[in-house]
């Protein structure tokens, strides 16, 4: 079968782009992944180019995968060499080789900072180490938060800032710069990098070291990368470098799906592109595969809005024109929100529609998964949280990654003073400061200590710094410790893991017999399970692919239950019926973006990106009145419920005055004395919308302003009322002002003005 037989005329033209720099704008769903892997079977089957020059990036595990997977699906093994990963994880694969060509056990090459048994830190080993620089530097921790300290870091890795040239123009930037120059010293007294180092570091070791970089362009001579949009100065710089002889860069992305500024992702890159590369030529993809027309229709509505970008016109397929309209719901709090999310769900499931696997509800922050993990819990129906809990964040698996990471590498005492004493072996805090201070006055690591305590028990030269009972737990640790050290490359992952639960005594400790014993356990095998499906996996590799997995690689591929997750976590995935909940100004768009234009962009981006995640149905829910991190208030619609024309909506159209009067009446139905009789109020979906009260109009309290009235205030201009309370002096009015938002005001000194 001919590879490019099955493309539409845009996938040909990128898959047999000639040589040179190439950018593919690729809305969502128009088949980019499938650009790519055909792109590299093009260059393999029809231009000769052998596997092993290609190089292709992406940014998660599972993507990588996918893309390996269909690569192979079309060749076979005739693609052995072609090298397909991470950023992260080919960049770690790349420092560990160049650090070993060295040939000098126990000490950097190459110019590296770090031999090549390094380990990699996670956010919470970082967040440790930023700890221990503030103590060390007498900075409070409470004025000074670790996280913060470490997004700052993080920040200026991203632009390959290093901490000598951190600028210093206030006392809190000057805190910052002495922490990061601590923090680097103490990752690399612990013979680690963090996330952010993998990167810097190989762009370091290409910039200083000639001899290394032209190996690795001759290696390349071609390199494409997935999601270009979502690069950041780093990773930039680093393709460049690799591709910077052959200059055959190709890359595919989306700026419109740039979302992850928070991280440093810079969607600007783009036009870096086109400023580095006179020659770049550009295609668009515009024919989505997923969705239905009506919906693109909508989020191109939503993105259209978005200043100094390249328009594209998506269009679905031929089968895939019309589709159902979109739903809007108003509730009158989070509560009844999830409430019609669950009997949606019902409703469809019931009429054989979907499964139940078929369901995605998103949200802007993790903080408003509570009230619709409530509603499932409270219909006993099954659910599946994404990104909240990583598997390898839970305690028993850091406890056991811990041993391993040592094992690993001895000099990291993070990761000895997380388990010295994990199970209780009677080390104690004292007894870690004393041995903490007796490794920094010889000027060796906890570990060395601990490893000639254990070596040479009551004859160390070490042991009379401790009590006698410190003293022998210490040894009876570093005899242990030493043992494995031993016995490590005779051992697989598997065995170790085995020899760390049996000698340590965790295995006993994790099954105490419990209801939680037993899912810790359940924890423990999968991990276990993980190790054994590789026999030959070392243990640099297990515990480098433990480190660099991500919340969309913990993703259910298929899951048999809705799937909760935040917008940010939808990324890349694709659900036939999709809930986006919070459409409220200030949860989404966040209220952080209030005052940042480009802020606010990301966020119009990351609505576009929910949309069109759906391919069937899609719901767009808010509440009148939301509570969210304790403080419960009125909320305004919004602005992207605004941005899509009336045409494309069904249920509560966020311009109709039905819209308002029913608020009007849900409010009342849970708040007001006045409530009347139960009745039953099913949806226009088809679906039930739980229980609701209606009153009359003799029962409404008689004040001087009625819901869905337009008012005019002589400051904040018009208006609508969304909610009235009382009567005379004391009516209270609630009114959305089109020029300052929500406002609660009593009617009796608000002065306002009926608009006809």
């Amino acid at each position: 079968m001919n590879l490019l037989d099955k493309l539409n005329s845009a996938q040909h033209e990128a898959v047999t782009a000639p040589n040179g720099p190439t950018l593919v704008l690729a809305g969502p769903g128009s088949g980019k992944t499938r650009v790519l892997t055909h792109r590299i079977a093009y260059l393999i089957n029809t231009v000769g180019v052998a596997p092993w020059k290609i190089l292709a990036v992406t940014f998660t595990n599972k993507a990588a995968r996918e893309m390996k997977e269909r690569v192979t699906r079309l060749f076979g093994d005739d693609v052995r060499g072609l090298t397909i990963g991470t950023f992260h994880s080919i960049c770690a694969r790349w420092l560990r080789r160049e650090a070993a060509a060295q040939g000098v056990a126990g000490a950097p090459g190459a110019g590296l900072r770090v031999t090549g048994d390094f380990v990699i830190y996670d956010t919470g080993d970082q967040e440790d180490l930023i700890k221990q620089a503030l103590r060390e530097l007498n900075v409070d921790d409470k004025k000074n938060r670790p996280a913060s300290v470490l997004h700052k870091i993080s920040t200026a890795k991203n632009e390959l800032l290093a901490p000598q040239d951190y600028p210093s123009t206030s006392y809190a930037s000057e805190v910052v710069r002495r922490v990061y120059v601590r923090y680097q010293e103490l990752l690399a007294q612990n013979n680690a990098l963090d996330f952010d180092d993998l990167l810097v570091e190989t762009v370091r070791l290409l910039q200083e070291r000639p001899d290394v970089l032209a190996k690795y362009q001759r290696a390349f001579e071609h390199v494409l990368v997935d999601e270009f949009q979502d690069t950041n100065t780093v990773q930039y710089t680093l393709l460049k470098l690799v591709s910077g002889s052959s200059r055959n860069l190709y890359c595919v992305g989306d700026p419109d799906q740039s979302i992850y500024k928070w991280r440093g992702a810079d969607y600007r890159n783009v036009n870096k592109l086109r400023e580095d590369y006179r020659d770049l030529r550009t295609i668009l993809l515009e024919q989505n595969y997923r969705s239905t027309q009506l919906i693109l229709n909508a989020a191109m509505a939503v993105i259209d809005k978005h200043p100094g970008r390249t328009k594209k016109k998506l269009r679905a397929t031929d089968d895939r024109q019309g589709g159902a309209e979109i739903y809007v719901f108003e509730a009158y709090n989070e509560d009844e929100e999830a409430r019609f999310i669950i009997e949606t769900i019902q409703d469809l499931v019931r009429k054989r529609r979907y499964e139940a696997g078929d369901f995605a509800v998103m949200y802007r922050t993790n903080a408003q998964s509570r009230a619709v993990e409530d509603a499932f819990v409270r219909a006993n129906m099954p659910y599946k949280l994404v990104g909240a809990q990583r598997f390898y964040g839970r305690k028993e698996i850091k406890d056991l990654t811990g041993y391993l990471r040592l094992i690993h590498n001895p000099a990291d005492s993070v990761s000895l003073l997380r388990v010295i004493n994990v199970p209780t072996r009677g080390i104690g805090a004292k007894t870690i400061e004393q041995l903490q201070a007796v490794a920094a006055s010889a000027q060796l690591t906890p570990g060395d200590v601990v490893r000639d305590l254990g070596e040479s028990g009551p004859k160390s030269i070490f042991a009379g710094h401790f009590g006698n009972k410190a003293a022998a737990a210490l040894a009876n640790f570093g005899l242990m410790f030493n043992h494995w050290l031993a016995a490590r490359s005779e051992l697989s992952v598997v065995q170790l893991i085995d020899a760390v639960l049996d000698r340590t005594g965790l295995r006993d400790t994790i099954r105490d017999g419990s209801d939680e014993g037993d899912e810790r356990w359940a924890n423990i095998l999968e991990l276990r399970g993980v190790a054994a499906a590789d026999p030959d996996v070392t243990l640099a590799d297990f515990l480098q692919n433990v480190a660099l997995v991500s919340d969309q690689d913990t993703a259910p591929e298929e899951a048999q239950a809705p799937i909760l997750l935040t917008l940010h976590a939808a990324k890349g995935l694709e659900f036939p019926v999709v809930f986006i909940v919070g459409l409220d100004e200030g949860v989404l768009p966040h209220s952080r973006s209030f005052d940042d234009p480009e802020s606010m962009n990301e966020e119009r981006r990351l609505m576009y990106v929910g949309m069109t995640r759906a391919k069937d149905r899609l719901y767009l829910l808010r509440a009148f009145r939301r509570s969210l991190y304790g403080d419960s208030s009125v909320s305004e619609p919004s602005r992207f419920l605004y941005d899509i024309p009336d045409t494309l909506l069904t249920g509560q159209k966020p311009n109709s005055q039905a819209r308002a009067a029913a608020t009007y009446n849900r409010m009342t139905a849970w708040d007001s004395p006045y409530a009347g009789r139960e009745t039953s109020q099913p949806s226009s979906s088809g679906s039930g919308r739980g229980r609701a009260v209606t009153l009359s109009s003799a029962q409404m309290p008689q004040g001087q302003f009625r819901t869905g009235m337009r008012v005019k205030h002589a400051s904040f201009g018009e208006g609508m009322v969304i909610e009235s309370r009382g009567a005379g002096d004391t009516e209270e009015v609630t009114v959305a002002f089109e020029a300052v938002g929500v406002k609660r005001l009593m009617a009796s000194l608000a002065k306002l003005k009926v608009v006809s």
